[in-house]
């Protein structure tokens, strides 16, 4: 039998999903895996890295496997071990520690990092980001000495951090230079009602507004908008999107854009080479949501087991809670010309649902306070059926229309 080693560069949530698809299988071809992270953790659920800031999780709980589970699968998990160098005509990686490790076979899941923005005063001390652990942690410490902080960015980490750190006791401002919040996934209506509720629970909200410099000598003291307001804090939090780490791969060969190129099985140009997760870009899309990089990994999982398998991102939900409040969102978020909306509100309960459709079939949902049906309308979507039928209840969700 052939003695196949896989190496793994990076122990996110993508790389955590195709080492237990592979393994969940007997047909797997491997004697060898080898997981090498630049965390000091093994791989962890980032998604509730909001609840871990906010105190209503433990950074313990978030843990997608315990130590044991990987040794018992015959995995080895190198953690505080960053890859600085590849060598895919020797089949070998170099550690920042110096090891080396050989690999027949060799993924590619180094995912983002937080994007900069380039403004003045970003080096300052007190200006960081959101995105793992680390940044959870120093983030939970400063909140116990410090009164004040703006997060720039008013989509979905933006806005979890802003909730975390208020739970913590912090006077939150969130910066967002679209005109309303979670401006991809939400209409104005939806957004409106959502800043409502922020600004009753004393966050400040600043839309259709940009940062221009971050303020202070060593400390940051102040963000300055481009319209010249001033607004004072002792903490920055950038959550303006993400970038790409293509670097390590650009280095050894692999083709690159905004992401580490791929085709529909996931192969980099490098034979025996194949990348998934933030890292990647397929034909013009990079991808930040769980389930398009949830789908790599299963779709790498079968390729590498010999199936046939093809990567086909298609339509994505996103459901998720901000200050309380049930949010969920698929498809198009805007009526156009093409369309008609069918609209609910329940302004008492603070209850919002957009259905919006083309040719009777539903191209987009926006539900706000009442989120049950969300995944009804997503198979809808998905589904493409005729709605005419069920048009005159579709506002109120799957039991009246089945009715």
């Amino acid at each position: 039998m052939q003695s196949l080693k896989l190496a793994i560069i990076g122990h996110g949530m993508v790389s955590q999903r195709l080492i237990e698809k592979l393994i969940a299988s007997e047909g797997h071809p491997y004697t060898e895996i080898h997981v090498f992270s630049a965390e000091s953790a093994t791989a962890y659920n980032r998604i509730l890295l909001s609840s871990v800031l906010a105190g209503d999780a433990e950074l313990e709980a978030i843990s997608l496997q315990p130590l044991k589970w990987f040794s018992d699968h015959g995995v080895t998990v190198h953690t505080d071990c960053a890859v600085v160098a590849v060598d895919p005509e020797g089949r070998t990686l170099v550690t920042a520690d110096g090891q080396t490790q050989k690999w027949d076979q060799l993924v590619f899941a180094t995912g983002s990092r937080p994007a900069q923005l380039g403004l003045p005063g970003e080096d300052l001390k007190g200006v960081q980001s959101f995105r793992d652990i680390r940044d959870t942690e120093e983030l939970i410490a400063r909140s116990r000495y410090q009164r004040r902080a703006v997060v720039i960015g008013g989509g979905f980490l933006g806005l979890e951090a802003a909730e975390g750190l208020r739970q913590r006791g912090m006077q939150i401002s969130v910066v967002h230079r679209s005109d309303w919040l979670l401006n991809r996934q939400l209409d104005r209506k939806a957004a409106n009602l959502l800043e409502a509720v922020l600004r009753d629970r004393g966050t400040q909200v600043y839309t259709g507004r940009s940062p221009s410099k971050l303020l202070g000598n060593d400390v940051v003291e102040a963000v300055e908008l481009a319209d010249g307001t001033r607004i004072d804090t002792d903490l920055v939090v950038i959550a303006t999107g993400i970038t790409p780490n293509v670097e390590l791969a650009r280095s050894c060969g692999i083709a690159c854009n905004k992401g580490i190129l791929v085709d529909s099985r996931l192969r980099t140009n490098l034979p025996n080479v194949f990348a998934i997760g933030e890292c990647v870009q397929f034909g013009e899309q990079t991808f930040g949501l769980v389930d398009p990089v949830y789908q790599q990994a299963d779709v790498l999982a079968r390729h590498l087991r010999g199936e046939t398998a093809d990567f086909c991102p298609g339509a994505v939900a996103t459901r998720l809670k901000i200050s309380g409040i049930p949010i969920f969102s698929c498809g198009r978020n805007q009526a156009g010309s093409d369309t008609e909306s069918v609209v609910w509100e329940d302004s008492h309960l603070g209850h919002y649902s957009h259905l919006i459709l083309k040719n009777n079939r539903l191209e987009g949902a926006i539900l706000v306070g009442e989120t049950r049906d969300g995944p009804w309308y997503f198979e809808q979507l998905l589904s493409g059926r005729d709605l005419s039928s069920t048009r005159s209840s579709l506002a109120f969700g799957a039991a009246y229309c089945d009715a």
